[in-house]
């Protein structure tokens, strides 16, 4: 019987992301995005007693496309989420796959020390995670 290699979500999460802040537009988010295939951009606390938000690519094209609204004049904080499910990087892929589908989220972001460090998927869980049990 083999033994299941441990993959962790440190193993397979995206460590390149965009960060903004919340008062920026959207089509300046969109206009300042380094990592589109990440499909999602942090948006940073206000201050220390606040929570970390994140904005989908499809929360732009349901909330702002859709809806025939002008990228130019919404703000990211308007059509963020926020609190954010987080997850630890330490966690085992299979149950980060099992958190992510309880909660129907796609993604979520990977905190430690109070930070983002990282963003999850089930795409990186899939094609980065599955990999590592076939070795």
């Amino acid at each position: 019987m083999s033994q299941i290699k441990l993959v962790r979500v440190r193993d397979v999460m995206k460590t390149e992301f965009d960060r903004v802040d919340g008062i920026i537009t959207v089509a300046q988010a969109l206009r300042n995005m380094k990592h589109p295939e990440v499909r999602s951009i942090i948006v940073n606390k206000r201050h220390p007693d606040d929570e970390f938000g994140m904005v989908l690519l499809s929360d732009i094209a349901r909330q702002v496309l859709a809806k025939d609204r002008s990228p130019e004049r919404v703000n990211v904080y308007e059509i963020m989420a926020k609190p954010l499910l987080s997850i630890s990087p330490q966690m085992d892929i299979r149950y980060c796959a099992r958190l992510l589908d309880r909660f129907n989220l796609l993604r979520a972001p990977v905190m430690e020390d109070d930070d983002v460090i990282g963003i999850v998927g089930f795409t990186d869980i899939v094609l980065r995670g599955m990999e590592e049990y076939r070795q």
